[in-house]
């Protein structure tokens, strides 16, 4: 009998045992860790800035991070990390994203001169040839929009060609006493220009009739002239004009960024990255219940054992 409370108690210990070492691998099944790989993948920021400088300190157990960060005004400051995060056993939180903007601008009146090859000098056309605003940077690093002032358009010939074509006129010279050429001027003036004689048509004015015959006593004679006459004209046109406006200049192009971090201390890392497990607390029990029951086994078997062996005597 005694064997067999012995073999009792051992299997209780060995169920005990077991129970132990199932709690204990309990948090290292493989699909925890995948999980916990998973979430902490999730939780890590896309960091694309870096602080140029990180200040630490420490006030009545709490303590502080400040991430300095230098970017530019057209960086965009959703690049700085914000998550939560763990140093030195610690688990940081975002307290306030500071920024300071060190920008310094400079800003004067500007004018530009456009100047533009046309065909024309239609201000019609040209206005067409001309936008009305102008985006300039001047080569000591000013930027800005201009306007065109319509008062500053000018157009000028950029060169001229020459045209030439015949001119003719027609006179007449009635009355005259002999069909001679000699009795037609050889040259006219039409216009300020110097025609030449090219051709006479003579017509009879008066005859005397003699035996039967008119004879032409008078004449009338047609003249042609002709000449070449010229002319200039502008070959292009060159078109220049003022845009005007306000130009600026960044001097100092830098925002400064603080990122501020608190902390309590390790113990809320600790809570975060360990779960309590309830039934640790009844390993204890459970063992002491089973030892119990083994033991209270045992004396019952004794008392038992005893009281036969007192009647038998």
């Amino acid at each position: 009998m005694k064997k067999k409370v012995s073999f009792a108690l051992c299997a209780a210990l060995m169920l005990c045992s077991m129970s132990v070492a199932a709690l204990a691998a309990e948090p290292m099944t493989e699909a925890d860790t995948v999980s916990t790989m998973i979430s902490t993948a999730d939780t890590l920021p896309s960091v694309s800035a870096y602080p140029a400088e990180v200040r630490a300190s420490e006030e009545n157990g709490v303590y502080r991070l400040e991430k300095v960060y230098y970017l530019t005004a057209k960086d965009d400051p959703a690049t700085i990390p914000t998550a939560d995060f763990e140093r030195e056993g610690r688990t940081y939180t975002l307290l306030d994203l500071l920024k300071n903007d060190q920008t310094e601008t400079d800003t004067r009146e500007h004018i530009e001169v456009v100047t533009l090859e046309s065909k024309t000098k239609d201000m019609a056309e040209i206005l067409k040839m001309l936008e009305p605003k102008l985006e300039v940077k001047t080569e000591d690093g000013y930027e800005g929009v201009l306007s065109l002032d319509h008062t500053t358009i000018q157009v000028e010939a950029t060169g001229y060609g020459t045209s030439s074509r015949t001119v003719t006129a027609e006179r007449t010279y009635p009355n005259l006493s002999d069909a001679d050429v000699a009795l037609v001027p050889k040259t006219v003036n039409e216009n300020g220009r110097t025609l030449t004689l090219s051709d006479v048509n003579w017509q009879e004015a008066a005859a005397d009739p003699t035996d039967g015959y008119d004879i032409p006593i008078r004449y009338t004679a047609v003249a042609s002239y002709t000449g070449t006459a010229t002319s200039n004209y502008a070959t292009g046109y060159t078109v220049t004009a003022d845009y005007k406006g306000d130009v600026t200049r960044t001097s100092c192009d830098t925002v400064i960024y603080t990122a501020v971090f608190s902390s309590v201390g390790a113990a809320a890392s600790a809570k975060s990255s360990i779960s309590f497990n309830w039934l640790w607390l009844l390993l204890p029990v459970g063992a002491a219940a089973l030892g119990g029951c083994g033991y209270a086994g045992y004396k019952g078997y004794r008392h038992y054992i005893n009281k036969k062996r007192g009647y038998a005597a």
